[in-house]
């Protein structure tokens, strides 16, 4: 099946995010690997959402985020759960959606040109399987339509999971 990643037909960022989710359930469809899910995805994200400078994928182990599949430049490695934007999404299960990092309370910061992110947890269930973060150099870059649309794609995310 061919995909088409180029730009389509959507000018509001509500209609971006329609558009994408109904691409990654054709990326991801009957693959079930987390990695290469991950991979494909953050690709994706990066190729499509305007004005970021990162987007990938943290997966839970042990307690803390283990670094995955992602775009932009080298990133921390580990996070601790409750630690800075990432380990605060995962720790209270809920997203996080930060205007301006610098007066995050605890942000880590892996890159000194981020200014938003926003990061969603990804959950099976009560379990943390890790976070879906998108990082951008334009303080306020993120609204609810972006946490709404990441959302839905980091639940296609989780589904593809599941064997068919």
């Amino acid at each position: 099946m061919s995909i088409s990643l180029e730009p389509a037909a959507a000018t509001d960022a509500a209609g971006l995010y329609a558009e994408l989710a109904l691409q990654a359930q054709a990326l991801l469809a009957g693959e079930h690997d987390a990695v290469a899910n991950a991979a494909n995805l953050a690709a994706l994200i990066w190729q499509r959402v305007p004005d970021l400078n990162w987007a990938g994928f943290y997966f839970a182990r042990d307690g803390e985020l283990v670094l995955g599949p992602f775009q932009g430049k080298p990133a921390c490695v580990r996070i601790a759960f409750g630690r800075g934007v990432c380990g605060t999404a995962a720790a209270t299960r809920t997203t996080q959606l930060v205007a301006d990092v610098h007066a995050f309370d605890g942000h880590i910061a892996c890159d000194a040109d981020s200014n938003a992110e926003i990061v969603v947890p990804l959950l099976r269930g009560a379990e943390v399987l890790g976070v879906l973060d998108l990082d951008s150099p334009t303080p306020g870059r993120f609204t609810a339509v972006d946490r709404d649309g990441l959302e839905r794609l980091a639940d296609i995310w989780v589904a593809s999971l599941r064997a068919d």
